[in-house]
């Protein structure tokens, strides 16, 4: 029998195809089974049109069947089946798709859509198998024909007998390897798993032959296996049911089905979109953090489907990072894939409906913080972090988008907050939205630098975690107001004419203070915002001594400082006896100097530059 070479270059297509277009090697069974859906969903397109055809859906179906014994994987259809002719030009041309003829030929109706449209998917069967055979028999034909090849060679057609119309895909499997194991694709649990994986909304029944267990007739305790027809794949997935059918019980056993996490969703998300872009989609909000959710391991992205067959089960492009803890699957048939359908094309359509499910995101978001507080706060707990990250990343583009989704810890409600809700309390006065950064809400609450503006009555926004100050910077402002430190060193409020010329009076003994602490503080001067406390550290500029305390803490980072300033409280009892010794002890003067420094870097948190010093600064007091 002569055997024909494959046209378009064939060799090195089909060796580029085998190698490279696909990186799973099981995906040759999801593209073999949408090619079998194809073939039945020509025979409904035929029906609508030539009145001599009736479809009765139960008749159509796809079978899958191993053969352990002959290590063979067959893919059986009760589709249109192809001619001689049809046979050459579809899979004797390689990239040459009847699926994408046929669809240009007939118009879509009633939701169905052809999913094969490059012509390449077939042969993704050579990835697994030595030897494809094809018998088809077509529709209207009594004659079917046998296609078969080995590969690159080339490929030989014959005639065959067939009872009926459909075609049967024979993969020869290949013999295992050191490396790879093809006895994989003949058994019953991993060809379950792949059509479940894959192709589990394909619209028609994938049979096939399992395994089951039963009890021996007239015996207690004896069994017996025996072979069943089941049909292994759903058909009807969830998302295109109608709303109105379906419960929250229905919603959480998809999350549990799909694996999208072991906790229960706080909530989920329902679009059913048409128009420009048509597409369907379920979201999910997860109730924990995922173990590896801040972790380079942690991959964020949606299911993405076509015509119900998954094409990539994480899907990038479709969250953006601040909300890449949602889960879910999107189904489109209008996306354009490339012709392994394990990528897609950075397209409008894809850009469209990314923007529209950051947009229902939001939205969910907001109305759960304004109907559901408690689910809200427990939301927030578990992925507030990411909503502050996507403020400061890329330069705060997001920053107007994210900033009433945040919440804090207020210093007068005990509780957190939204921005808004603070800006609404607000007096008319009051310049500023005043924070404080800190470790914990319990550290922050004794922070010295906070009493000035606690006795003022103004509510602080407590920071307590790493990212919250950078994220501020980058917002800059909320609704006109601006965000200040309560260590900064202008808290903006307004200033007696007596500190002013207590601080003049006490110039001299500032300034021996500030060369004492020459590298270490750029000034020393009354405070203004200390009360009980004898001493602070204050700060200048854009950093602040808690972002120093974030980037010290990071690998690899330059050794940043904040420019601090040391704050004395001028009506506490330390700084009379500070006075005395200014006045007649200069080494004494050296030695409070340095211990109230010392005193400022514990408040702070920070650690103390020399224990060794400290110890000894303090047993030469205590003597």
């Amino acid at each position: 029998m002569t055997v024909k070479p494959f046209q378009a270059e064939a060799r090195r297509l089909l060796d580029l195809m085998i190698n490279s277009i696909y990186t799973h090697k099981e995906i040759f069974l999801r593209e073999l089974i949408s090619n079998a859906s194809d073939a039945i969903d020509k025979i409904y397109y035929k029906a609508l049109t030539d009145e001599t055809i009736t479809f009765n859906k139960d008749d159509y179906y796809i079978r899958i069947i191993p053969d352990r014994k002959q290590r063979t994987l067959t893919v059986l259809d009760t589709g249109i089946g192809m001619t001689k002719e049809e046979l050459e030009t579809n899979l004797g041309i390689i990239a040459q798709s009847g699926s994408l003829a046929f669809k240009q030929e007939h118009e879509s109706r009633d939701g169905y859509d052809l999913i094969g449209q490059f012509g390449v998917g077939f042969y993704s069967a050579f990835m697994v198998a030595d030897v494809v055979t094809v018998i088809s028999r077509a529709l209207g034909s009594e004659q079917a024909y046998k296609w078969e090849s080995k590969g690159v060679e080339g490929y030989t057609i014959e005639p065959c007998e067939k009872e009926k119309v459909g075609t049967e895909v024979i993969l020869k499997l290949k013999e295992n390897t050191g490396d790879e194991h093809y006895d994989e694709f003949l058994s019953e649990y991993r060809l379950r798993e792949l059509i479940k994986k894959y192709s589990d909304f394909i619209r028609y029944p994938i049979v096939m032959k399992v395994t089951k267990t039963r009890k021996k007739a007239g015996s207690d305790n004896e069994y017996e296996t025996y072979e069943e027809d089941e049909v292994i794949n759903s058909m009807v997935p969830i998302w295109r049911r109608n709303k109105n059918e379906l419960t929250a019980a229905d919603y959480e056993n998809f999350y549990a089905e799909k694996r999208y996490g072991f906790d229960k969703p706080l909530t989920y998300i329902h679009i059913s979109a048409e128009g420009a872009v048509s597409y369907k989609a379920i979201l999910y909000i997860p109730e924990r953090i995922p173990f590896d959710y801040y972790t380079r391991e942690y991959e964020k992205g949606l299911e993405l489907y076509v015509n119900g067959v998954l094409v990539m089960s994480k899907c990038p492009d479709l969250l953006p990072d601040c909300f890449s803890f949602v889960k879910g699957m999107v189904d489109s048939e209008d996306l354009s894939l490339n012709i392994s359908r394990e990528m897609l094309q950075h397209d409008r359509q894809l850009k469209v409906i990314a923007k529209n499910i950051k947009n229902k995101t939001k939205s969910e978001l907001e109305n759960m913080l304004r109907t559901d507080r408690e689910k809200y706060e427990k939301f927030f707990r578990a992925f507030g972090r990411q909503l502050k990250y996507g403020i400061y990343a890329g330069f705060g583009q997001e920053r107007e988008f994210l900033q009433d989704l945040l919440l804090f810890y207020s210093s007068t409600e005990k509780k957190l907050v939204a921005l808004d809700e603070y800006v609404t309390r607000m007096p008319e006065e009051q310049k500023y939205i005043y924070y404080a950064a800190g470790s914990s809400v319990e550290r922050i609450e004794k922070m010295p630098q906070t009493e000035l503006v606690a006795d003022k009555g103004y509510e602080i926004l407590y920071f307590t975690e790493d990212i919250d100050e950078f994220a501020a910077r980058m917002l800059g402002t909320y609704k006109e107001k601006e965000f200040k430190s309560v260590a900064s060193g202008d808290l903006g409020l307004p200033e007696s004419g007596d500190k002013e010329e207590e601080e003049k009076s006490h110039a001299a003994l500032f300034k021996q203070m500030t060369e004492i602490l020459k590298g270490k503080v750029s000034q020393v001067r009354a405070s203004r915002r200390l009360k009980n406390y004898p001493v602070c550290l204050a700060s200048e500029g854009d950093l602040t001594i808690e972002m120093e305390k974030v980037l010290s803490a990071m690998p690899n980072q330059p050794d940043i400082k904040a420019e601090r300033i040391l704050e004395i409280n001028t009506n506490h009892p330390v700084f009379t006896a500070l006075k005395q010794a200014f006045a007649g002890d200069t080494e004494k003067f050296k030695l409070y100097t340095n211990l109230l420094y010392n005193q400022a870097l514990l408040i702070e948190g920070l650690p103390v530059e020399d224990p060794l010093a400290l110890s000894e600064q303090i047993c030469r007091i205590m003597v």
